[in-house]
């Protein structure tokens, strides 16, 4: 979790240069072979904005299993010093937080210019259909309701990353 924002353009760039050259040599790399090698030395990062420690660590194992990098927040506080360490590629948000409510915070992220097209996914036991609409009028990518099944939480993820 200490790891911070590492630039590996520089690599990728080496490492399809090589490839590029090799395939007049020899076998080809598969494609999902080369994203597979990619995704394990520049893992999308996910960053989960919820201030139940038993919710955070239950989404955090849910999706560092699956080779994401999964950064955590409790509140608006701490979001700032993520922000300071990652741009995150995704966002996992609560409603119900501390000091700024989720609403309020997905407000702020989509009205800034660097960070407005990072797809937000709120994940809430808050799941009246007047938040849920107010969500969306935000810009929210998607809305799960606490409970949630961790296929559905998973499937969610991958589409908004892959968009």
């Amino acid at each position: 979790m200490g790891k911070k924002k590492v630039n590996a353009i520089e690599l990728i760039q080496k490492i399809e240069k090589l490839a590029r050259q090799r395939v007049t040599e020899g076998p080809v790399v598969e494609l999902n072979d080369f994203r597979q090698v990619k995704q394990k030395l520049n893992p999308p990062v996910i960053l989960v904005i919820e201030d139940d420690e038993t919710m955070q660590s239950a989404i955090s194992r849910i999706f560092t299993a699956e080779g994401f990098e999964v950064r955590m927040a409790s509140d608006g506080t701490q979001l700032t010093g993520v922000l300071e360490e990652v741009t995150p590629d995704l966002i996992l948000m609560d409603i119900g937080l501390p000091w700024i409510n989720g609403f309020e915070l997905a407000e702020m992220i989509k009205s800034h210019r660097e960070m407005k097209k990072i797809p937000i996914i709120f994940v809430s036991g808050q799941a009246s259909e007047a938040d849920v609409t107010r969500a969306y009028q935000i810009g929210a990518d998607d809305f799960i309701k606490k409970p949630f099944e961790i296929d559905q939480i998973k499937e969610s993820v991958l589409k908004h990353l892959k968009k």
